[in-house]
């Protein structure tokens, strides 16, 4: 990235002032070492979403910020429909509320030492994962409606999870005003078979130790502490979030003419939030939240039963549940006033600072859990959300490390098959039903998830609280 663009507001934020159509600035929260390696395409993105209508305040990257479609990877913007904001499909992402969710297992690292291939065997039969594949379940369609109107409330209801696992998940567990019959029947029918399923990509299920404390009066509310042992899940929507962005964006880029908008990139479409397309998009949004949900709440319950099964010690009990890939309705304050905004968080995690009136009660006094997911072989982080977020990203910090290099160029560099000795060596057992798949995901082709964690803690979007080395990992 060429610095000469930016002027430095600080350490670490990089602001490019409004030009040409832009109605707002444009922020990178960043060290100098990561904007240097940054893409040049966030430079181009970031700036024309500044040039959408309605947009307010600015439009924010995050450290781990990446060239994505549309918005990049990493992007928070917010829209007034006062001010005829929009909504984009291309702001909030394909995998609608792809997510983390952190579980507690009351265990320690060494607790694991014996049964810990079992673990991995057990977890990779029992939890389908990989490009395309299913899972036990096949819901009808009344089945599929009822869980887009409900998300994790939905499966809970079925038998998967216990209610004291909705107070520990954002939204306490359903995305309230979803409209099913806004998604598409192919859209459905692509996801029937696909519950309780991680998918593919960066996805993934890991067994984590937490390796480092760094403020002892949070990780004590949070329930960590050094060489406890938790459960990490990383996934979103599967196949019916990608067929909801894909549906409509191609009705808001067909839509744009007629609502006079004119777009600085076609994978910007976006239509005005009031408007009928608006609000059908969001509509589907929100089912795809609550169907991001569900499937992490599923995938909790077979993950507690191979517990059981193989360390029948282990109470796997939750921390919290985020969500990124997603447009929130939220108040924040505009020039000195409460004003009702639309967020978009495109690789962004929500982070509520302390007092907040939507935290658990248990959380009111040190903030909210951020979860930020790592790679198979280097670490995440448990971060909590401060007050000075609200006015510096609209309660937004990053949400993992960000890729550095595209996934045909990282199966170029490595091979599966060393990767995965290579990991075993430093005890770290993965299983994946594809070598390839592996060799994209590789540590190296991500950008350093400590550096990342770092910059945002500097910035004051979040700060550190612990840190998670994998021990076993089921790989998408």
């Amino acid at each position: 990235m060429d610095l000469s663009l930016f002027t430095k507001l600080g350490e670490p934020a990089w602001e490019i002032a409004p030009r040409e159509a832009m109605h707002v600035p444009a922020i990178i929260y960043a060290d100098e070492a990561l904007m240097r390696a940054m893409d040049e395409k966030v430079y181009t993105q970031i700036t024309n979403v500044a040039k959408l209508p309605g947009i307010v305040k600015a439009c924010y990257a995050m450290p781990d910020a990446h060239w994505g479609y549309g918005f990049p990877i990493g992007g928070v913007a917010a829209f007034d429909p006062a001010c005829n904001g929009v909504v984009s499909a291309g702001g909030v992402g394909f995998d609608i509320s792809c997510g983390v969710r952190c579980l507690h297992t009351g265990l320690r690292k060494e607790d694991l030492d014996a049964d810990r291939k079992c673990l991995v065997d057990t977890l990779f039969e029992r939890i389908p994962c990989g490009l395309g594949r299913v899972g036990s379940m096949r819901l009808s369609r009344q089945e599929l409606d009822a869980m887009l109107a409900g998300g994790a409330e939905w499966a809970v209801s079925c038998g998967y999870g216990t209610r004291a696992d909705l107070e520990r998940i954002e939204e306490r567990g359903c995305m309230r005003d979803a409209r099913p019959e806004e998604v598409s029947a192919q859209a459905k029918d692509r996801q029937r078979e696909q519950m309780g399923t991680l998918g593919s990509g960066n996805h993934y299920l890991e067994v984590q130790h937490v390796a480092k404390v760094f403020d002892q009066e949070v990780g004590s509310v949070f329930g960590l502490g050094p060489g406890d042992l938790v459960v990490s899940i990383h996934c979103g929507s599967r196949a019916l979030g990608h067929q909801i962005g894909t549906d409509f964006l191609k009705k808001m880029l067909a839509a744009s003419t007629e609502y006079g908008i004119k777009l600085p990139d076609r994978e910007l479409a976006c239509a005005p939030i009031e408007s009928p397309l608006g609000q059908a998009y969001l509509g589907a949004m929100r089912a795809g939240i609550n169907c991001a949900l569900a499937n992490r709440q599923i995938i909790t319950h077979l993950t507690r039963q191979v517990f059981a099964e193989v360390l029948p010690k282990a109470k796997l009990t939750l921390l919290y549940d985020v969500s990124h890939n997603t447009c929130k309705k939220e108040v924040h304050v505009v020039d000195g006033k409460p004003t009702p905004l639309y967020v978009h968080r495109k690789g962004a995690t929500r982070a509520w600072g302390p007092g907040h009136p939507e935290l658990p009660a248990a959380f009111h006094s040190v903030g909210q859990p951020v979860l930020i997911g790592g790679t198979m072989g280097t670490a995440s982080y448990v971060l909590a959300g401060t007050t000075e977020s609200a006015a510096l990203s609209f309660g937004s910090a990053c949400h993992g490390a960000g890729r550095a290099m595209s996934r045909h160029q990282a199966a170029r560099y490595w091979r599966g098959r060393e990767l995965l000795d290579e990991l075993a060596a430093r005890g770290i057992l993965v299983r994946s039903p594809s070598m390839r798949a592996l060799a994209e995901e590789a540590p190296f082709a991500y950008k350093d998830v400590s550096a990342v964690v770092d910059a945002a803690d500097q910035a004051g979007l979040a700060r550190k609280v612990a840190k998670l080395e994998p021990v076993v990992c089921i790989k998408g």
